[in-house]
């Protein structure tokens, strides 16, 4: 029976090939850019851009497998003096074109801890991911959708997981000096080790299966609404909103700081922002928008499925 390791590895792989090859076709136009690099210290990444397309302005899906020593900075957040890592992960998030068409984002990742060099002897290994939907435009079926296709990958492995990792979700994903969320959620998970209810094979199982719902919640989303017509003040708006979402993943991301802090490979960790952003001054919606309806929902996590 291969490793979990070598069977994430080649899970991720794969999703990353499905992903990409579904959004090229969505777009129409543009193609993913791939870079291929190594990590100093050990392992390496294949990192895909696409920008400037008919549906998607910019959007990345990068995978990678790291190892080696840990750096000092995680050593001091497992309070050991010395240790060595195996970490595999998918990380993307698509920025549309439209402001009818919501950002999302999604990782997920597995990460092994060993007490000898040779990485022989694993002491720790544990899973994290989830995804995410940032719209700047609200459609109530959409967002039920796109938690439902969640739910529904969730409660194959147990009725709790969805509304426990929702709920992590939306404590997450919310800029507390803003007090709004950064969009309307889906799942969040961390550190899922085996217990005694479940093995790292059954998290295993949960992670693949809800990295593979990935594609079902976002492109029906896509498709309903890479059509709608829209102005330059919703435009305008989407650029605002966008502004909300860079000052999550500067200033709360964990994945963001990780990267920063273990010199981590900058293109692949900034390419999460996106291209066109505004930050004007004391910016307000008009009242009974449907901006300022969105708003409200931001600072109110619902229940949507």
């Amino acid at each position: 029976m291969p490793e979990i390791k070598q069977q994430f590895t080649e899970f991720i792989e794969n999703l990353q090939d499905e992903i990409c090859t579904a959004l090229e076709e969505i777009d129409g136009k543009e193609k993913f850019r791939e870079d291929l690099w190594e990590r100093d210290g050990g392992g390496g990444g294949r990192t895909r851009v696409i920008e400037k397309g008919d549906v998607f302005e910019k959007g990345g899906v990068n995978i990678s497998t790291v190892h080696g020593e840990l750096p000092d900075p995680i050593k001091k957040h497992f309070s050991v003096e010395e240790g060595w890592f195996w970490a595999g992960g998918i990380s993307l998030v698509i920025h549309p074109e439209s402001p009818m068409v919501p950002t999302v984002h999604a990782n997920f990742r597995y990460f092994e801890l060993y007490d000898d060099e040779k990485m022989e002897h694993r002491v720790d290994g544990w899973f994290g991911g989830g995804a995410d939907l940032t719209p700047y435009y609200l459609w109530m079926e959409d967002a039920k959708h796109f938690h439902y296709v969640l739910k529904n990958a969730c409660d194959k492995h147990g009725n709790d997981l969805y509304s426990r990792f929702k709920k992590q979700c939306d404590d997450y994903f919310f800029n507390t000096h803003r007090g709004e969320a950064r969009g309307i959620g889906g799942l969040f998970f961390d550190y899922l080790r085996e217990d005694d209810n479940r093995s790292l094979a059954d998290w295993h199982a949960f992670t693949e299966d809800t990295g593979s719902a990935f594609l079902d919640a976002y492109l029906p989303i896509v498709k309903r609404r890479a059509d709608e017509p829209y102005t330059a003040d919703q435009k305008y708006w989407q650029e605002i909103r966008r502004g909300r979402y860079v000052e999550f993943n500067l200033i709360h991301d964990r994945g963001t700081l990780f990267g920063l802090k273990t010199k981590g490979r900058i293109e692949s960790i900034f390419m999460s922002l996106p291209p066109s952003v505004r930050w004007d001054y004391d910016f307000q919606p008009k009242a009974g928008s449907r901006e300022e309806k969105l708003l409200d929902v931001l600072k109110n996590p619902r229940v949507w499925a």
